[in-house]
């Protein structure tokens, strides 16, 4: 069981608000962070690692890593970081940058034969695709059979196949380890693939928490589906008016009415949605 009962000051966008969280994670869950820009989620990771300080208790698997006579530095922490930008040792192999963290030569190349790395195991990191690089990443932070797996949307950068196929290595290294997971993450069907609980914040606080069809299904009522996206453009077409969103990297066009049409702005946020077949759009509140 993780124990985590913290509080920090933070400056965002709105000025100062306060990270408040008090959660208990299940060893063996995969959790993921969720919520907009600014929310607190980073923040929440870098604190479990030890990389930020701040005032509470954390405590996992029994062992106090804070409180207010402890405070365990990151290399105490037996924790996994995975990073955006995939922080490898330049001047060092791919199998010199796993055995760096532990020199364990057996685990670094099953690491690397479940990752499908076995092969480039010599070339350095420069030489790799950005995916290749980000299964190393991987590989490394799982040198120390961590306790706790930490990425901070590790993925993002990813082309939508190679996500696809990582996501699958992600999962396989979480359920072999049987390591407890906290990931970052914006993208739903990313969410919804790999975690068994979703965690949002906003503003620093915990606004929901559940298992992801839960928190990411936002129908109601007799709605068949609801997309959230930005307005681009607003086009008059005879006595219609048609709205252009963009929904992840998909543009979609909705028949609106005059009113709908004036009560929208260009550039804002807005949610697609239907019932009874109709489609309908709203602006959504920041």
């Amino acid at each position: 069981m993780i124990n985590i009962d913290i509080k920090k000051p933070l400056h965002g966008v709105h000025g100062v608000m306060h990270l408040d969280v008090d959660l208990h994670i299940r060893q063996g869950d995969f959790v993921a962070l969720s919520g907009k820009s600014g929310s607190g989620k980073t923040t929440l990771l870098r604190i479990l690692a030890g990389l930020e300080k701040t005032k509470g208790e954390i405590s996992v698997g029994g062992q106090i890593w804070l409180d207010k006579k402890v405070n365990l530095p990151v290399q105490q922490r037996q924790i996994g970081f995975v990073f955006q930008d995939y922080a490898l040792f330049t001047n060092m192999s791919v199998l010199q940058n796993l055995l760096y963290v532990n020199n364990d030569k057996k685990l670094a190349l099953h690491l690397l034969q479940l990752t499908e790395l076995d092969e480039l195991k010599d070339r350095m990191p420069s030489t790799l695709s950005g995916g290749q690089q980000q299964r190393v990443s991987l590989c490394r932070a799982m040198m120390n059979r961590p306790k706790l797996l930490l990425m901070d949307e590790p993925l993002s950068a990813l082309d939508p196949i190679m996500r696809t196929k990582l996501q699958n290595e992600i999962l396989t290294l979480h359920k072999e380890f049987n390591t407890t997971t906290i990931m970052v993450s914006h993208d739903p069907s990313e969410i919804y693939r790999l975690s068994n609980r979703v965690i949002v914040l906003e503003q620093g606080k915990v606004i929901n928490d559940g298992k992801a069809k839960e928190v990411l299904l936002k129908t109601q009522g007799s709605a068949k589906f609801s997309f959230e996206g930005e307005l681009l453009e607003i086009i008059k077409a005879d006595v219609i008016h048609i709205a252009i969103v963009a929904i992840g990297q998909q543009l979609v066009e909705v028949v609106i009415s005059s009113d709908e049409a004036a009560n929208l702005e260009v550039g804002h946020k807005v949610n697609v949605s239907t019932k009874a077949y109709a489609p309908m759009i709203h602006q959504t509140r920041e």
